[in-house]
């Protein structure tokens, strides 16, 4: 990486080799952990798994966020591209993996454009998921056009005040949505081979936070009203106070089971696809 890091919303203009911008990351990529994983949704797991590889460090500062010791504490090991592309080579060789699921990758682009350049000469040909919290630069996504063939973003919040006050991003609706169009513009909607196996397309992962059940309407009518209409939708309900949640009084307690099955009945209404 050379001169100054734009890659996020963020835009710290930065040069990562010398200091630490937003997302803490140096120049060199950090790896937490890698391996089959069978949390992610159906159509990525099917019977091997999702070839997960989490990185280190993230672009928002989410105060609910359930991986904090990568997030913010930044676990995990720095390693060359050149070992990067070796791990992707064993997840699909030796795990058999379906995919290679770069989960968080926005802060390390470069390392992973190098890394697949290494591991596409040495076979690699599994579908590539891009599986981050939806807080992305345009031009940087437009860099992975033709190369990430799953998208799979957050839609975190509707309200630009949300993001500010929960996950210390500016602008997050709006820079969210132009990332899902572009997003949707490369791949269109979920599409699944025989087997019912994803390979290329759009996933998009929404978290219902307590009390945050008209800002998930407006979140679902957006993806319904904007983007194709076979794009896979998975609502979620398993959100849980973690990290600093507690210092939050409305975020310091679990979901109500009638909020969810409101916004789910109205995600039905609208037509979307849902994940199972």
């Amino acid at each position: 990486m050379n001169g100054k890091c734009n890659l996020c919303p963020h835009e710290c203009g930065i040069n990562r080799k010398e200091k630490l911008g937003f997302c803490r990351a140096s120049d060199k990529v950090l790896v937490a952990s890698y391996g089959p994983h069978f949390g992610e949704e159906t159509p990525l797991v099917g019977r091997n798994g999702s070839g997960t590889i989490f990185f280190g460090y993230c672009n928002m500062r989410c105060v609910f966020c359930q991986n904090c010791e990568l997030s913010f504490g930044g676990e995990g090991e720095i390693i060359p591209n050149e070992d990067l592309a070796q791990i992707m080579l064993t997840l699909q060789n030796h795990y058999r993996c379906h995919n290679i699921n770069f989960v968080t990758p926005t802060h390390f682009v470069p390392n992973i454009l190098e890394a697949l350049s290494i591991a596409a000469e040495k076979g690699l040909h599994l579908p590539l998921v891009y599986n981050c919290g939806g807080y992305e630069k345009l031009e940087t996504l437009i860099l992975l056009d033709g190369i990430i063939d799953i998208y799979m973003p957050d839609f975190k919040y509707h309200l630009a005040e949300r993001g500010e006050k929960y996950s210390k991003v500016k602008h997050y609706p709006q820079k969210v949505k132009s990332a899902l169009k572009e997003m949707d513009r490369q791949v269109g909607g979920l599409k699944t081979d025989k087997n019912g196996i994803a390979y290329r397309g759009l996933l998009i992962r929404h978290l219902m936070m307590p009390g945050g059940l008209e800002d998930t309407k407006k979140i679902l009518k957006f993806i319904k009203e904007a983007l194709s209409p076979d794009c896979l939708v998975n609502l979620m309900q398993q959100y849980y106070p973690a990290h600093q949640a507690f210092k939050y009084e409305e975020l310091a307690k679990r979901l109500e089971p009638q909020e969810y099955k409101e916004a789910f009945i109205f995600a039905e209404e609208l037509g979307l696809r849902l994940a199972n």
